[in-house]
């Protein structure tokens, strides 16, 4: 049976479908690009926001309408805070909660009665990470979260915290380093909180991941700031560890960050950005900012400006606030007005771009590693276009001769001129 995956939302929901899409190829179903050559159709679907809860439900009937005769199997948020409207949705043969998703390939098989033994049964799980045009793997390590920021459903939706255990991980990771995968992410909804239910800890993941495989790079997915240990940066010295932290604030605003039941104020949050830039050399540090929180005033806003500025994020994921049924924010007075929010939204990205155009410039002239990631037609016949990341994940554009394949290898450059919005070199030219 030919499998389709799609997914929306976070990197953890990627790090989901990567490994069903690695179980169903093992298993001799294979994954297919096309979703109208597929049998079966998995949808990993998102409910961070009534926008994604709207996206999914138009991502499923249209994935029915391009593929009416595929089974159509969902999973993810919406599909289980919404189970009665997601099954009622023309097409949905199976629905997968989200306490159930480590077993979906076998649901799905078992659920659809397609577990006959198919023509190809021995083609390498790499095949289906490759399919899907990547070069890292999403590796997901724990589920779940103990807080209740105001904003989010997710944490409910997920559900209590569960790890997986060391061993499990470093296996799965020598596995996809095995395959030709040379970066993988370390995933998960409260991905500091590692380790709580099995008597562990994030550090003590990283630092086994990093004496136990040999895959180049590691990196890490979202760190809520107040998690990590005063130890937590000396593992950066390892070079394998890649030197890009995404550390979520979401509002520059210590009134705002109160309402939002975050557990960082703005200062601690600077005290730790400043260690650890002192620690760690040519550090990326990336974050999320929701506009328009309910009650944001004009004063908390220009604090949310001011301190964004003076933290120079490389890069920032900007979010305007949007109610979401059975959050504490969602019943908040003063909700901010459609028109505020989105002047706020573009005040707000024409600074973090000018930040990126600050934090590129200060790489020129510096020799970097580059893992190179998608190839493209050049300019002309003769060369090809390339682009990659450095280990802060910069994207970086180079062009080069034709001929020359440099997919998914690891080399070093130095960065010495700026080109549509981005650091780029050429090479062998």
């Amino acid at each position: 049976m030919r499998v389709h995956l799609k997914t929306l939302g976070c990197r953890l929901n990627e790090a989901e479908i990567e490994s069903w899409a690695s179980d169903f190829t093992s298993q001799g179903h294979p994954v297919t690009k096309d979703e109208q050559d597929a049998d079966i159709l998995v949808i990993n679907t998102c409910a961070v926001t009534q926008g994604a809860v709207r996206k999914s439900r138009q991502l499923v009937r249209k994935s029915q309408k391009a593929n009416p005769h595929a089974k159509l199997v969902l999973s993810g948020c919406y599909a289980t805070l919404n189970t009665e409207e997601a099954t009622s949705l023309e097409g949905v043969d199976l629905l997968v909660g989200n306490t159930q998703k480590d077993d979906l390939v076998k649901l799905t098989l078992e659920g659809l009665n397609e577990n006959a033994m198919p023509a190809i049964s021995t083609e390498p799980g790499e095949v289906a990470l490759f399919s899907r045009g990547r070069q890292r793997a999403f590796i997901k390590v724990q589920d779940g979260c103990r807080y209740r920021c105001t904003f989010c459903i997710v944490t409910i939706a997920r559900g209590d915290e569960k790890s997986k255990k060391i061993d499990n991980i470093i296996n799965e990771v020598n596995a996809v380093h095995a395959s030709g995968i040379n970066e993988i992410i370390i995933t998960g909804v409260h991905l500091g909180g590692y380790g709580s239910d099995i008597d562990s800890n994030l550090y003590e993941l990283i630092q086994s991941l990093l004496e136990k495989t040999t895959i180049p790079r590691i990196r890490m997915g979202s760190l809520e700031p107040w998690d990590l240990p005063e130890n937590f940066f000396d593992l950066f010295s390892n070079s394998r560890l890649m030197p890009h932290m995404h550390l979520p604030i979401q509002s520059g605003s210590d009134t705002v960050l109160r309402r939002m039941a975050r557990r960082c104020k703005t200062d601690e949050f600077r005290q730790l950005v400043l260690r650890a830039k002192k620690s760690i050399p040519d550090l990326h540090i990336t974050t999320d900012i929701i506009v328009g929180f309910p009650g944001e005033t004009e004063e908390e806003w220009q604090d949310t400006l001011k301190f964004v500025n003076e933290m120079a994020f490389a890069h920032i994921h900007i979010f305007s606030y949007s109610k979401r049924d059975g959050t504490k924010a969602a019943n908040l007075p003063l909700q901010v007005d459609e028109p505020i929010k989105k002047e706020r939204s573009k005040t707000l990205h024409n600074l973090a771009n000018n930040l990126k155009v600050q934090g590129i410039e200060k790489m020129l002239g510096k020799d970097v590693s580059i893992l190179w990631e998608e190839k493209k037609p050049g300019d002309d016949s003769e060369q090809c276009t390339y682009f990659g990341y450095t280990p802060n994940y910069t994207r970086i554009k180079a062009t080069a001769s034709k001929d020359t394949d440099l997919t998914n290898q690891i080399t070093r450059h130095t960065i010495n001129r700026i080109k549509d919005g981005m650091p780029y070199i050429e090479i062998g030219l």
